[in-house]
């Protein structure tokens, strides 16, 4: 079972049907807690469920802890944890390594680009390789799901403003983040190139977001390994810096950057297939199994 007050929010829906329900995922890979069954007055999107802040999660942990409206894990098809942010906002070149691999200098700035959230995609669907791109490579992230709605936020306070966790992969298609006048929007946001998931893991269930081990295996080959102390910029200075431009309200989310071993700088590069499968693993918070098609 969770540590008292962990929680970790899921989007699911019952095999068989296509309505998507509110859930607690009762551990990792574990039974799942209907929260639209133990309370019909919660919303039915997790956006929605962010928005109503502590007056939601207070009864998502009554719930949790009556341990009532149990779902068996094999009964439910995950899906990405939210579904319809209002912004997905990336940082690129923001660990150590992954600079060094490329030889790249540490920014002075966070680097700040987006993918439209039509890429997003569940925990386990699949990736679906474009025919406009043959470098399609994988991007194991940390990702904050904003709970609190703010603009100008101080650093001291920026982590209030943080309602979860989640993994995430940033799919990139490297061919389209050289054309188009490098502009990555493009070669970021086809269809399902955002895969997230399993759950939006509460903070209380981390005590150092920034001390987390961080995995991608690719057929189950091992080909990034790290860890977050390796951000360059941590959570606090992201939320801030971003939230100087434009207003972060609940549901969006902050893809953090990923670590060394990306297929593009390994030589030769290497590059998704259909047939490979994806792993991202990141402690305390789960993995994502996306198969390549």
């Amino acid at each position: 079972m969770l540590s008292a007050g962990a929680m970790r929010l899921v989007r699911f829906r019952m095999i068989g049907a296509v309505e998507p329900r509110l859930g607690l995922e009762l551990a990792p890979g574990g039974d799942v807690v209907d929260l639209k069954a133990a309370e019909p007055s919660l919303p039915h999107s997790m956006r929605s469920f962010l928005e109503s802040g502590q007056s939601g999660l207070s009864i998502a942990r009554r719930a949790l802890e009556a341990g009532r409206h149990r779902v068996p894990r094999e009964a439910v098809q995950l899906l990405a944890p939210i579904g319809d942010p209002e912004k997905v906002i990336c940082v690129g070149l923001n660990y150590r390594d992954h600079c060094a691999e490329q030889g790249a200098a540490v920014p002075e700035y966070p680097i700040i680009f987006s993918k439209f959230p039509s890429a997003i995609a569940g925990p386990f669907d699949d990736i679906v390789l474009p025919e406009e791109s043959n470098e399609v490579d994988w991007e194991v992230e940390l990702a904050a799901v904003i709970g609190k709605k703010g603009r100008r936020i101080a650093e001291p306070s920026a982590l209030e403003h943080i309602g979860g966790f989640t993994v995430a992969n940033d799919v990139s298609a490297r061919d389209w983040q050289r054309r188009n006048g490098r502009q990555w929007l493009l070669g970021k946001s086809f269809d399902t190139f955002c895969p997230i998931g399993p759950a939006i893991v509460t903070p209380t269930e981390l005590p150092d977001v920034h001390n987390l081990r961080i995995r991608c295996r690719v057929n189950g080959r091992l080909m990034q390994e790290s860890s977050t102390e390796q951000l360059i910029f941590p959570l606090p200075r992201i939320i801030s810096w971003v939230s100087r431009f434009v207003t972060l309200v609940p549901g969006d989310l902050v893809l953090t950057g990923t670590p060394a071993g990306v297929g593009f700088f390994r030589k030769p590069p290497v590059y998704l297939q259909a047939g490979d499968e994806v792993q991202c693993e990141i402690e305390g918070l789960g993995t994502i199994c996306n198969r390549v098609v």
